[in-house]
């Protein structure tokens, strides 16, 4: 899959009325990849790619979190221990798991698991999660298995519903979801041919 005409004319207005070479390239390695997980409903294409252009500043090219995990557990050497919530120091490997990629993946045991799923070291390299190609992987089987915070794509998509603000769930609870909710829209427009 990749972009058509239709749907560059219809987000142009989004980006300012104009592209960069390296906007255009993650838009589609993001299609590239949701195409190759099969997936068919436009809905959760528009979603995904709102996503991405309110996580990734509009950029479309993955990046690392500002901060860097500053003020944040996440940001320092500590993994699940023992008990639900208690963390213990790690001294290897000598990484910070803060997040990057499409969609910030954070947290030691995210980087490991999604690693294993991907057949990638994110553990042991972490700025993988920066390369587009497996960003774009990291953020559709987040996003489809509802691994980020127990919610899917096919909750919010079905052949009964279409709820653009709940869909934020997601990634981030309710946070900017009534804005992600209308980049959603208009990717969405852009993806559906017109009559």
């Amino acid at each position: 899959m990749s972009g058509t005409k239709h749907l560059y004319d219809t987000i142009r207005p989004m980006f300012g009325g104009h592209f960069s070479q390296s906007q255009i390239d993650g838009i589609e390695t993001i299609l590239t990849a949701i195409a190759a997980a099969g997936i068919t409903d436009n809905r959760k294409t528009a979603y995904m790619l709102a996503t991405v252009f309110h996580e990734c500043a509009k950029k479309m090219q993955p990046i690392a979190e500002f901060g860097k995990g500053a003020g944040h557990d996440y940001g320092k050497k500590l993994k699940m221990g023992t008990g639900p919530g208690h963390r213990i120091p790690y001294t290897t490997p000598d990484k910070l798991y803060y997040g990057r990629g499409y969609v910030q993946l954070t947290w030691y045991e995210n980087y490991e698991s999604m690693g294993h799923l991907l057949h990638v070291d994110l553990l042991g390299n972490p700025e993988l999660a920066l390369d587009p190609t497996i960003a774009a992987n990291i953020m559709v089987k987040g996003m489809v298995g509802g691994l980020f915070t127990g919610k899917s794509l096919g909750k919010y998509f079905t052949a009964d519903l279409t709820d653009w603000v709940n869909a934020r769930k997601i990634i981030n609870g309710l946070d900017q979801a009534a804005t992600i909710a209308g980049y959603a829209q208009t990717f969405y427009k852009g993806l559906t041919a017109p009559v």
